[in-house]
């Protein structure tokens, strides 16, 4: 029996397990298919505090795991297929090697993934052009044109937020009306440097070592355009990795967990939620760490409790 499992091995996972290691809680993590989390998919993180000179995503998270470890947290690269939950445990938890593990308290910090258009050029291009979050890579795109597809809130929010740095912002979107809020659609067509791309879907990514630019297509007329640009935004929402949880524990109609209160404990007692997988709201790396050490208090005060 363990004293607590954390699933997940991202900014909120191991920030949960460094807070639950010195407490004594000897916390196993279950790193999942991406160890590491998101972040190990970028390249430069300029917006985590304590590197005045940005650092790559993947040490990032490397140096997060090997804190954690100085404390005595161990890591398995294991995903969890299947789970039991009762209020009060043990928790079970059926892993991809058909191993049975029981604990007292869990902690799923398992993130979120982002939505893609699915083209083969999305994933060509990741970190040289291609991105799903404007608020951590678009300081990178200083005084050149860049594409956002979407048509939701989050479309409209990138797409302002680009305009802070981007010569050009242009909005794809494969209908002519919106999901978004209006206000925010409102706002968006005031800002002279986003330039609306309606009824068109992104066919293409192209360009050599980099993104030169996206190739669209009018869906009533079949016409293709291309737009030069550096950067690619897909702005079509997030997936929160919580599937295996449905019908287990409490969530919004997205999926992602609703958490009691001010506290990161679920509908389940002794099953607490940190990271990207409850916050569909900010989903930054340090909101994430935030919310894991949340958790690992909750979860320590509980088991005292």
């Amino acid at each position: 029996m363990e004293k607590l499992i954390i699933i997940g091995c991202g900014a909120a996972g191991l920030t949960a397990a460094i807070y639950a290691a010195r407490a004594n809680l000897n916390p196993l993590v279950l790193a999942g298919p991406l160890p590491g989390g998101l972040l190990t998919q970028t390249s430069d993180v300029e917006n985590f505090p304590g590197f005045p000179e940005a650092v790559n995503g993947y040490e990032l998270m490397l140096k997060l795991q090997q804190q954690a470890e100085r404390f005595g947290t161990r890591v398995e690269n294991e995903t969890v297929q299947s789970v039991v939950l009762k209020n009060g445990g043990p928790q079970s938890l059926t892993l991809g090697s058909g191993k049975v593990l029981e604990c007292e308290a869990l902690i799923v910090a398992t993130g979120a993934s982002p939505r893609w258009l699915g083209l083969e050029s999305e994933k060509k291009f990741l970190n040289k052009g291609v991105s799903a979050c404007a608020t951590c890579d678009g300081a990178f795109f200083r005084n050149v044109p860049v594409a956002v597809v979407g048509g939701g809130d989050s479309a409209m929010e990138e797409a302002n937020f680009l305009t802070h740095f981007a010569s050009e912002v242009h909005l794809i979107h494969r209908r002519d009306a919106f999901r978004a809020f209006p206000i925010m659609v409102e706002r968006s067509k005031a800002n002279p440097k986003i330039v609306f791309h309606l009824n068109s879907t992104v066919s293409d990514i192209y360009g050599d070592k980099d993104v030169d630019g996206v190739e669209i297509k009018n869906v009533q007329t079949g016409a293709v355009e291309k737009i030069p640009c550096k950067g690619y935004f897909a702005a079509l929402g997030h997936i929160p990795n919580t599937a295996v949880f449905k019908g287990l524990l409490d969530m919004d109609e997205g999926g992602y967990l609703i958490l009691q209160g001010q506290s990161s404990q679920t509908n389940v007692e002794g099953v607490f939620g940190a990271g990207d997988c409850a916050d569909h709201v900010y989903r930054q790396a340090v909101t994430a760490a935030g919310m894991g050490c949340r958790a690992a208090i909750d979860v320590e005060r509980w088991l005292n409790s």
